[in-house]
């Protein structure tokens, strides 16, 4: 356990915001370093709005294979891990559905352009349509399928840059990218404290609840924030994949404590596409939640603590 307050550095990346901590003063320019290389690199892998990605000329590709990077293939595949493991429920191949609603650009220029157009949903073509030979370098999409990853690699970036920052440097780690929080090595005394609200942007009177964590990740998954207009009506970004609409949701938002943050947000995510049905599963999971009602009430799984009192670790 470390003593002293971390060093601290804020920066934009995939259209959000980073916070990168660690326990070390002296080491925070490394430790951008780092992180400034990994992110990139997951930026050139997975960027739909960029036309030189590999995303981008993967969805291109209709249906024909197409040779990847291994960081690529990675992010694939934890998608698809993601999709097995919620049987669906978060399933990489919503990217036509997200277009549909008008999300084919950066979210700050989404929302400048107000109400977009938007086209009739139709379910997502799942993901077993997407064949990833890792041996060979190469992904296919079939049954007209087009990725976004955006319900996992975000996350998993965070793991990445926060495992190699405590391992290569020695120090303790947390790296938040848009509220998807991965923690490595040496803890803070009380551990890493942190502020989970609706927007993960907003200040430390928002209404929330302060916790601790000391390992693993923590990810909230939200309808408030990422949301715009779309053929006059209010839709988000969390695509239910048996639809390919907007999930309809009895939560507004969800957090997940999980042993990686990209578990931690597929789970998170899970939770608001199963609404009501997201407690049971959560519980019998084993993994402590908060979920947020749409009328402000709360509710938690599995050990997460009361949002009364000081701030209390999970």
């Amino acid at each position: 356990m470390m003593t002293g307050s971390p060093a601290a550095d804020t920066f934009g990346v995939f259209g959000t915001t980073a916070v990168l901590l660690v326990t070390g003063p002296g080491l925070l320019p490394r430790a951008r370093e780092i992180a400034d290389t990994e992110l990139a690199a997951v930026d050139r892998a997975c960027n739909r709005f960029r036309p030189d990605s590999e995303i981008t000329r993967l969805n291109a590709a209709e249906g024909a294979a197409v040779g990847i990077s291994e960081l690529f293939a990675e992010l694939i595949d934890a998608a698809l891990r993601a999709a097995r493991l919620t049987d669906g429920d978060v399933d990489p191949t919503c990217g036509r559905a997200l277009s549909g609603l008008g999300y084919d650009r950066d979210f700050a220029e989404l929302r400048a352009a107000g109400n977009v157009p938007g086209q009739p949903a139709s379910p997502a073509p799942g993901w077993r349509r997407v064949h990833l030979d890792r041996d060979r370098a190469r992904a296919r999409l079939g049954g007209g399928a087009q990725l976004d990853l955006g319900a996992t690699a975000k996350a998993w970036a965070a793991d990445r840059c926060c495992e190699l920052i405590a391992r290569r440097l020695g120090c303790g780690a947390l790296v938040s990218l848009g509220g998807d929080i991965a923690v490595a090595g040496p803890v803070p005394e009380g551990g890493w404290r942190v502020r989970v609200t609706d927007d993960h942007a907003a200040g430390p009177d928002a209404p929330g609840q302060t916790v601790a964590i000391s390992s693993g990740g923590l990810a909230t998954s939200s309808t408030t924030v990422r949301a715009w207009e779309s053929g006059g009506r209010r839709v988000h970004h969390i695509i239910d994949p048996a639809t390919g609409g907007p999930a309809d949701s009895c939560w507004r938002t969800v957090s997940v404590t999980a042993g990686s943050c990209v578990d931690a947000n597929t789970a998170s995510t899970a939770a608001i596409i199963r609404s009501a049905g997201a407690v049971g599963w959560l519980s019998g999971s084993g993994l402590p939640a908060r979920l947020v009602r749409t009328d402000g009430t709360v509710q938690t799984t599995a050990g997460w603590p009361s949002d009364d009192g000081p701030a209390e670790a999970i």
